[in-house]
């Protein structure tokens, strides 16, 4: 747990059970590529149901530590839906208000979530996308600094380092430092930066490489909440496109396809941005003889049980 989120005197806090999420191998799909073993972290194990968990908490405790993030002040960002559910349910856990900015569109499970948790809701227009959120985000901040404390995921680099210090780690040791290829999707990119960085360096202490392989939308307009298409978005100030070994690009349809998949065949429920993860981890591992092939699941797919892509 990030040293400074408040903690009740007794028992465990909500914050104590972000991360060490399971890493599941996804047998089903080692058919497709034979030789190659592949897993996928279940990061919706986590309280609040997804990745964003984590940078939410070192976010809240970076603000805190530095006093940025006092009792007087309301925690504001810009969300498509998963960071804002962890700061709600960490502000709330906390004695935060929590005030955020996102898109009209996003999925009405997430929304409801969210005002669960009591956190206040500014929608932004949905054909600006989180792009629209971010700049609404912005000029509330600038309105009023004294009134905020703005973590500004995007540029905040205790994002990325959560992943560092926590689901890096966790890969090597889950795999007992077998990972030979390393895919996720880019959203804010703090979980490929993290991880591939940390990957990265035990590469070089061991003396063998691993592969770091980003995934992105195949185009400007698609359904993978969450994922960016940088070469049309406001690019993260923490994304660094010079991490990654290889970008792969997914359409919508096939990470659809894979999300319905991983229901029926390896009996996990999943979101879209977990089936464009896996549609690029089963390309990268075609692409071997063998190896280990790690991604990220970022969320559960409870969140988009009334989307249409289930049913087609």
């Amino acid at each position: 747990m990030p040293q400074g989120i408040q903690q009740q005197e007794r028992g465990t806090s909500v914050v104590d059970l972000i991360g060490n999420t399971p890493l599941l191998r996804l047998r089903r799909f080692e058919q497709l590529c034979p030789g190659v073993e592949l897993y996928a972290k279940a990061e919706w194990q986590n309280p609040g149901g997804s990745v964003k968990d984590r940078p939410a908490a070192s976010m809240i405790a970076a603000g805190i530590a530095r006093g940025a993030l006092t009792a007087e002040k309301t925690l504001l960002d810009a969300t498509s839906g998963n960071t804002g559910i962890a700061y709600a349910m960490i502000g709330a856990a906390s004695g935060y208000r929590v005030k955020l900015c996102m898109p009209t569109n996003a999925t009405p499970e997430r929304k409801t979530i969210l005002q669960a948790y009591g956190a206040e809701l500014v929608y932004t227009d949905p054909m600006d996308g989180s792009d629209g959120a971010i700049l609404r985000a912005r000029r509330l901040y600038a309105e009023s600094p004294d009134e905020y404390f703005y973590p500004d995921q995007y540029n905040n680099d205790a994002n990325w380092r959560a992943h560092y210090d926590g689901t890096g780690k966790e890969i090597i040791e889950q795999t007992d430092g077998r990972v030979t290829h390393f895919v996720a999707g880019l959203g804010t990119s703090g979980t490929f930066m993290g991880v591939g960085r940390r990957l990265r360096e035990f590469a070089e202490e061991r003396g063998r490489p691993v592969t770091l392989v980003s995934v992105q939308p195949d185009s400007p307009l698609h359904g993978l909440e969450g994922l960016k298409h940088m070469e049309t978005a406001i690019v993260p100030g923490i994304y660094d496109e010079e991490l990654a070994d290889a970008d792969l690009r997914i359409g919508t349809e096939q990470a659809y396809q894979a999300v319905r998949r991983l229901a029926t065949d390896e009996g996990l429920l999943v979101g879209p941005s977990s089936g464009a993860a896996l549609a690029a981890a089963v390309t990268v591992a075609q692409q071997q003889r063998e190896g280990v092939v790690v991604t990220i699941f970022c969320d559960g797919g409870e969140k988009y049980l009334t989307q249409r892509f289930w049913d087609e």
